[in-house]
Order: structure tokens, then C-alpha cells, then sequence
């Protein structure tokens, strides 16, 4: 088990003083609350979920700049819509110049439009089941995008509640670093066994220091550089 005092330290002396550390740690770092998470259009999820799956192994700018053009062609990524988009609509998108034309990612803003609708069936709006899904099972929440959604295994289904503001810790190469060189992981965790000892770890350190886990996440990673 690791301490927030000592992770604090480590990243202080990693980077000069406290003011830097607590400079980067605002200037980085970003938690919506759970009424703006709520208040987020179901639309506007699914744009960001199709953005993260996108810009996976590929230059961001690139794709940020094609943005509208696949706002468009998915009609504001409206959910019900795009969940009934027909294989013959894809087909015409895959010959779209404006669109990044990967058949796969295509293929995934139909499944997650279901994902999302199904969602929508149970919890009345994907902002709510996002926003009530409790923190200290973000893994929980990270295995249902895994298993009911489509491209969202690895480490996307984190970025994307990053991007959505929903607190949550990301293994980036430097915090998995971090959680090896102090013997919390022996590696990257994909396991369920490994992913719950982190979980556990974070909500150690959660409950220390009051600190959400986005915030902790980036301390952690400031201690490697």
C-alpha cells in the first residue's frame, strides 16, 4: 500500500517545488460534476465515445479536424438513428472523403448508439447511469463498456470518461510506472485480479487525501515525470 503524503513528496522533488506540482495538477485536471454529467445531451456522448475510438493510433489533430464532417454525416450522432444505421448507410459513409473511412470504428458508432439506447431504456439517460455508477467500482464501469459496447476495451473507455468528466484513474505508461516502482502492480493490470488491487489502492488514497481520482492519477504520474 502506498501514502498521499509520500506520492506528494515523490512528485514535489520530481519536479522542483509544490507550486509546479499544484500548477499542472490544475491546470490538467478535470472533474464535471454529477449534475453536468446529467445535463449532457445522450447525443453528445456518443460523439465523444466515437472521438476517443477515432483517435485511437491516430495524430488527434487529424481527426479533431474531420469532427464536423462526421457530425454531419451521423446527424449529430443521434442515438436513435445511428443505432438503426443500416449497413448500406455505412457503406455510403465508407465512401465519404470527408470521414476517416475505417469499416471498423464505422461499424462501432452503430453498436455504442445501441449500447447507449439500451441505456437509455434502463436508466432514462446515459448522463445518469454515468453520473449514479459509483467511483469506487470505476473498473466495473470500465468492464461494462467492454463487454456491451464495441472499441471500447483497453484503455478507451477511460479516456472517454475522462473526456466526459466522469472521475476516473487512466493507466498511462508513466502511472503504471509508478504503481510497479512502488510494488502495487507488477505490470500494466489487465487481469481482474490486477485491476481490483488498483481500485483498491486509488480508494486508499481517495479516502487519504479527499482527492479525486483524476487528480490522483496525475500525481501519481508526476512522480515518474
Amino acid at each position: 500500500m502506498i501514502h498521499f503524503n509520500a506520492i506528494y513528496q515523490d512528485a514535489i522533488e520530481q519536479h522542483g517545488s509544490k507550486k509546479a506540482v499544484d500548477e499542472i495538477l490544475h491546470s490538467r485536471v478535470y472533474s464535471a460534476t454529477d449534475e453536468e454529467i446529467k445535463a449532457t445531451p445522450d447525443d453528445r456522448y456518443l460523439s465523444m465515445i466515437s472521438l476517443r475510438i477515432f483517435r485511437s493510433g491516430l495524430k488527434h489533430s487529424l481527426v479533431d479536424a474531420k469532427w464536423p464532417a462526421f457530425e454531419a454525416a451521423f446527424h449529430q450522432f443521434n442515438i436513435l438513428g445511428n443505432a438503426h444505421l443500416s449497413d448500406e448507410a455505412i457503406a455510403e459513409h465508407m465512401t465519404n472523403t470527408d470521414l476517416i473511412r475505417h469499416l471498423g470504428k464505422m461499424k462501432a458508432i452503430r453498436a455504442n448508439a445501441q449500447m447507449i439506447h439500451h441505456i437509455q431504456q434502463e436508466h432514462g439517460s446515459f448522463g445518469a447511469f454515468l453520473a449514479n455508477w459509483p467511483v469506487e467500482d470505476i473498473i466495473g464501469l470500465w468492464d461494462y463498456f467492454k463487454k456491451h459496447g464495441q472499441q471500447l476495451g483497453g484503455n478507451s473507455g477511460s479516456y472517454f470518461l475522462r473526456m466526459a468528466g466522469k472521475d476516473t484513474f487512466i493507466f498511462t505508461n508513466d502511472v503504471v510506472a509508478a504503481l510497479v516502482a512502488r510494488k502495487v502492480l507488477d505490470k500494466k493490470p489487465t487481469a481482474k485480479r490486477d485491476l481490483k488491487i488498483a481500485q483498491e489502492q486509488f480508494n486508499l488514497l481517495k479516502a487519504e487525501s479527499g482527492w479525486p481520482f483524476a487528480k490522483l492519477s496525475m500525481l501519481l504520474a508526476l512522480t515518474v515525470g
